[in-house]
């Protein structure tokens, strides 16, 4: 008798448990209203810039495959997503879907048939758009080239590659919701919440994720180690250290529409960011960006705490191999050559606690991005050749500790574990 009811409570419970994920995953899920035709070639120019400030080209393009015709291979530690055709292609791409199908996909994360989307594409973000910047997204893909390319296959390990997990993951994590302005805001401030939250999905990268690969709301735009990539996509609403906040508007400006600021020059996937679709952005709503960026800035700058635990000896080596490798370029005592040389003394990127990305800059060297603003980029040449783990990690710690510089010390592991 007592297995008969344990059994029953337990049904009771699964089944309690199933119709909350069922609910929770048709949250806004009621009828999708069909939208008024497209407004034409003003709507289509509007589609191309939205479409271009979201970077969805980025994704939704293969090495030298075809503009949005899908197929990259996406690399999550839950196995590999392949980015999808939305090319105008009937059998293929978006040929059959409706602005409809294309609002749900972008506010509810569900394809045209219905299945849950895997959150590689950033719905969690796109949510946030309004239907009018929907709709003009989806007119201005219908008029890309139809390219018939067959979408791949995902390569998601159990229980991951499962609809069910996914919508346990989408209950857990995933709430469907259109940007609301703040009243007691401008529109300026606004539109960069607009952006960075939405459109331009910055969390993607810049913010930490849980185990299941969700990003961690409490820190939200915190910063945080790229997946896969090994990049650290540093802080936008931190006060100190490499945190964006800090930074005058006029360097966050710079950064997104050049690529290179006298705070950072952007490198690994933030320059694949800024050369396909930052510095594409109108002048306004950079400013917009930067404007909400800047106002978590600190009222006052944080002094820095001076570095502990260093090894002399590690310092004098370091020292030695700066002199030989880097001190032409970026300046005997770390002060750069901006534009082309970014300085080293004073710079958070440089110093931030995880020193990814100093690593991998120095290890794969690198170019920042071509654009407008910054034609002809200057590049750093790799040394992964040149310099051994432990070189490279004496160079580092004395970068990190010299010029007023309050970085901690790099270890052998720490460059193993990047390299």
């Amino acid at each position: 008798m007592n297995l008969v009811r344990s059994l029953v409570v337990l049904a009771l419970v699964a089944a309690a448990l199933a119709l909350a994920v069922y609910r929770l995953n048709h949250l806004d899920e009621g009828h999708v209203a069909a939208s008024a035709a497209s407004g034409g070639s003003d709507a289509v120019e509007r589609g191309r810039y939205l479409v271009t400030a979201g970077d969805c080209i980025a994704c939704h393009t293969a090495m030298g495959g075809a503009a949005f015709a899908g197929g990259r291979p996406i690399d999550t530690p839950f196995g590999t997503v392949y980015s999808t055709n939305i090319t105008p292609d009937m059998a293929t791409g978006l040929g059959a879907w409706s602005r409809a199908d294309f609002w749900r996909a972008l506010h509810n994360g569900r394809s045209r048939d219905g299945r849950f989307l895997y959150p590689a594409f950033p719905y969690p973000s796109f949510t946030r758009i309004t239907r009018e910047d929907a709709d003009a997204m989806y007119d201005y893909l219908r008029t890309v080239a139809p390219v018939a390319r067959a979408n791949a296959p995902q390569a998601l390990r159990f229980p991951y590659n499962l609809q069910v997990s996914l919508a346990i993951w989408r209950a857990l994590f995933f709430r469907p919701g259109v940007f609301q302005p703040d009243a007691n805001q401008d529109a300026e401030w606004n539109r960069g919440v607009y952006l960075v939250q939405g459109l331009a999905h910055c969390n993607a990268c810049h913010a930490s994720r849980n185990v299941f690969g969700a990003v961690n709301h409490t820190l939200d735009l915190g910063g945080g180690l790229i997946p896969m990539q090994n990049w650290y996509a540093p802080p936008l609403i931190s006060k100190v250290g490499a945190g964006v906040a800090a930074w005058q508007p006029g360097d966050i400006e710079a950064l997104l529409h050049t690529g290179v600021s006298p705070r950072a020059t952007a490198m690994g996937p933030m320059a694949e960011v800024v050369f396909r679709s930052a510095q594409f952005l109108a002048p306004a709503d950079v400013r917009a960006i930067a404007r909400y960026l800047h106002s978590f800035a600190p009222a006052e700058p944080t002094a820095p705490t001076p570095a502990a635990n260093v090894d002399p000896r590690q310092v004098a080596q370091g020292a030695a191999i700066y002199q030989d490798h880097c001190a032409q370029c970026h300046g005997d005592r770390g002060e750069g050559a901006y534009p082309a040389y970014p300085a080293l003394a004073g710079n958070p990127s440089a110093t931030q606690g995880l020193a990814a990305n100093a690593i991998k800059a120095v290890l794969n060297g690198g170019y920042a991005p071509v654009t407008a603003g910054n034609p002809r980029p200057y590049g750093m040449p790799p040394f992964f050749n040149t310099l051994r783990d432990a070189e490279i990690a004496a160079v580092l710690t004395y970068i990190r500790t010299s010029w007023g510089n309050a970085g901690t010390p790099v270890s052998t592991v720490d460059v193993e574990r990047f390299r």
